[in-house]
């Protein structure tokens, strides 16, 4: 559903269109969005653009150059060159924003490719993964991320003005409170980490997590087993697989302290869940590009939105179950009872889990 609507806001783009992702694929969908970058451009529209020279890798040559000869700013995040590649191919921009004249935006997992249409009969595996779009106030937020990401990779120093944020907008309080936390390697203090801490401390009835991969710091694992020692539900949805078979393993060391504490566990087995969602009860909500792991808390430039409403919580709860039921459960019984060997692998990995 992402992607009619992305292409729908940008169509109707009149002053700027920003762009920033982690993956942007040169296929179908990522095509589709090139074109309607070039023709936006063409009819006056600045277009700013930035991608992540890692993750984004196949576009870095005639897909860049493409929108470059029609009028498209483009800029890689911390270019790699091989004499830097050591230091510089561990920081890698996981951001995924996109805002639109300063009034419209859209945050959260879903990159740039055909792997995340799904269509019915392709033999390609199921994404499941989600996107919010935001309009209004809360835009300003997600534009001075952009505008300091593009001031830092292309060596400009873009002021704001009511172009970029529309005074206009101060008018408009919406229907729903929404804040915007962003952190990576250059942030004071780890603010996406610390905001789930939070959440956490905070809950009393219910906290519902959807991570692809799961190696988070210990704070946040004494945390989780803090809360469901105190009667707090605690669900932690991740996948069956992954395409990280490492990832996994350090993942799997972490299951037995914490379903001895209560926490409930599920693999997902429709395809590959990717979202980056969390529900604390059933009134804040989480979602965005942090997975819950030391990569994304220490490594990565992320960017969460967090939602201060009940009723928009309650279908993030509904999505959440709707997901359980295409999972198990992963018991107790069932963990204690694995080989060894197993154990012994995972715990191994896990050491390591720090450079994953």
């Amino acid at each position: 559903n992402k992607y009619p609507e992305v292409f729908k806001e940008i169509e109707a783009a009149k002053e700027t269109i920003h762009i920033e992702y982690y993956i942007i694929r040169n296929d179908v969908i990522g095509n589709q969005l090139k074109d309607l970058l070039i023709k936006k451009a063409q009819e006056g529209v600045k277009v700013r653009f930035i991608y992540d020279d890692f993750g984004s890798k196949k576009i870095r040559k005639s897909y860049a150059d493409e929108l470059r000869a029609a009028g498209v700013e483009v800029f890689a995040f911390r270019k790699l060159l091989f004499i830097f590649w050591a230091n510089r191919v561990n920081y890698r921009n996981h951001r995924k924003i996109i805002v639109i004249d300063g009034r419209v935006g859209f945050v959260g997992g879903i990159n740039i490719g055909d792997d995340y249409i799904n269509v019915a009969g392709s033999g390609k595996p199921i994404l499941r993964d989600m996107h919010i779009r935001l309009e209004g106030y809360s835009c300003y937020a997600l534009q001075h991320i952009f505008l300091s990401d593009w001031n830092f990779c292309a060596k400009q120093k873009i002021e704001p003005n009511s172009e970029l944020f529309p005074l206009a907008l101060k008018e408009d309080k919406g229907t729903k409170a929404v804040q915007i936390v962003a952190s990576g390697p250059d942030s004071e203090d780890p603010y996406i980490m610390n905001s789930i801490i939070q959440a956490i401390a905070l809950a009393e009835k219910e906290i519902l997590i959807t991570t692809p991969y799961f190696v988070p710091t210990e704070q946040i694992l004494t945390m989780l087993k803090i809360a469901a020692r105190s009667q707090v539900k605690v669900k932690l949805l991740v996948p069956e697989r992954t395409n990280s078979l490492l990832v996994r393993m350090a993942s799997r060391a972490l299951y037995l302290d914490l379903l001895r504490a209560g926490v409930e566990i599920y693999h997902y087995e429709k395809g590959l869940i990717h979202a980056k969602t969390s529900v604390y009860d059933r009134s804040l909500s989480m979602i965005g590009t942090a997975n819950m792991d030391i990569r994304s808390f220490d490594l990565n430039f992320e960017v969460n939105a967090i939602v201060y409403d009940r009723e928009f919580s309650e279908k993030m709860t509904a999505q959440y179950y709707e997901d359980l039921e295409n999972s198990i459960q992963i018991t107790l019984a069932e963990w204690e009872k694995r080989p060894k060997y197993k154990i012994f692998a995972d715990k191994f990995v896990y050491l390591v889990s720090s450079l994953l």
